[in-house]
């Protein structure tokens, strides 16, 4: 059923050019597709109903592309330089850990705590 609503949505939509349309051609178009939005939000609505549930028990709030719980907290730095500087291990890996390894040096080399290479290395046991 879900395919078929596709089809058919894919047939209705013609491909506009946004750029040739006038500030009111846009406003027009911004209101086709908010009464289309609703009227999908209505229908998902009586569905649910059906299934005896509703958007407010759901948390009545939209799904968007959710962050990860990681992201922006700060971690404690787990390889360090011999000149002090440091590297948490996230993101992108830091000119002078990059130059080390070129050298022949291992990550392992730079890990704060030296248990991190073997903890690594008793998990890739176990699997």
């Amino acid at each position: 059923m879900a395919k078929k609503r596709k089809k058919q949505v894919a047939k209705k939509r013609k491909k506009q050019n946004l750029s040739g349309l006038d500030f009111q051609g846009l406003l027009d178009l911004r209101d086709q597709v908010e009464n289309a939005l609703s009227g999908y939000r209505s229908t998902l609505e009586k569905q649910l109903a059906a299934l005896g549930s509703s958007v407010a028990s759901l948390g009545g709030k939209v799904a968007r592309g959710g962050r990860s719980a990681l992201k922006g907290k700060k971690v404690a730095p787990k390889y360090r330089s011999p000149d002090g500087e440091t590297w948490a291990g996230r993101g992108a890996t830091p000119r002078w850990l990059k130059a080390a390894i070129k050298e022949g040096k291992k990550l392992e080399d730079f890990a704060i705590e030296k248990t991190v290479g073997k903890a690594r290395k008793a998990r890739r046991k176990k699997k």
